[in-house]
């Protein structure tokens, strides 16, 4: 008994260590799929272009944080001239069909990445070096991969931040409010297509840090985004669209689910449980754990 409430420990504890790994890939979806309510489907593959981005400057004896950080800003900017183009081509017209046009770009967006990464990398794997990549911190009889601590902490510190920054300046409560009635928002003098170019920049900016998380997390490759495109959506759903400490418990629960279901079942029945808990929250309880 004792040996299999070890092993449930040892599931629990990695279980959370990757939740927060899974809300920190996800912070970027929160806020443009579940504040915007854009079809933002390209997000993983955007990660994915980060952690690429942060093998580049990694060659370089970058340090893979640094990276991320350092890539933060082209990626906003990048960001900003995303939703720019959404925006005059799909948004600005409306329309019942806009949203489908608008899924359909993001769509293309994921396919031109790939590609784009398949020519200039090949199909390979890529990895990152740091000191803390492949050690380990033993407590008693359990290891724990540095690796996964540095992705909790970085999920930590943008929950704050983006928590913090949405909640206590002007622009922030402006990205909450803007998905909810623009025409108020225009009364308090903001022009909500500015709001939310400024949101989405944020949004994709974030994909840096969680690329080079990514990276550091494990090899990537660049159809790795398939693997992440229902993990994500499933922890912003599950958290109620646009809360941002509410994604980073609902990465720990799929974490732990996860962790759990794959001690128990093995590891061919892991991939499910993103699924299972979408379908599930969807059915009981659509606005999300902490949605309104």
């Amino acid at each position: 008994m004792a040996f299999s409430l070890d092993l449930l420990f040892e599931a629990v504890l990695f279980g959370v260590l990757l939740g927060g790994f899974y809300a920190a890939v996800s912070l970027g979806l929160s806020v443009a799929f579940g504040l915007l309510d854009i079809p933002y489907v390209a997000h993983p593959a955007i990660l994915v272009f980060g952690a690429y981005c942060t093998y580049l400057l990694g060659t370089a004896g970058i340090d893979p944080i640094l990276a991320g950080l350092l890539l933060t800003p082209p990626f906003f900017l990048l960001g900003i001239l995303l939703y720019r183009f959404y925006y005059e081509t799909f948004e600005r017209r409306g329309g019942a069909e806009a949203g489908v046009r608008g899924l359909a770009f993001f769509f293309g967006v994921v396919f031109i990445v790939e590609v784009g990464l398949i020519l200039a990398f090949g199909v390979d794997q890529r990895g990152v070096q740091a000191p803390y990549i492949g050690s380990s911190l033993e407590i008693g009889e359990f290891r724990i991969p540095y690796r996964m601590l540095t992705a909790f902490g970085v999920a930590l510190l943008l929950t704050v931040v983006l928590t913090l920054y949405l909640s206590r300046t002007f622009t922030g409560r402006a990205i909450k409010a803007v998905g909810q009635d623009e025409g108020a928002l225009r009364l308090m003098g903001a022009d909500p297509v500015r709001i939310k170019q400024i949101a989405f920049g944020i949004a994709t900016g974030v994909n840096a840090l969680a690329g080079a998380v990514l990276i550091i997390v494990g090899p990537v490759e660049p159809s790795l985004d398939r693997l992440y495109i229902g993990r994500t959506f499933c922890v912003v759903v599950l958290a109620g669209l646009g809360s941002m400490s509410g994604t980073l418990v609902a990465g720990l629960i799929l974490g732990i689910t996860e962790s759990i279901v794959l001690m128990m079942l093995g590891a061919s029945w892991a991939p499910a449980v993103s699924f299972g808990l979408l379908l599930l929250v969807l059915g009981i309880r659509p606005q999300g754990l902490f949605g309104r």
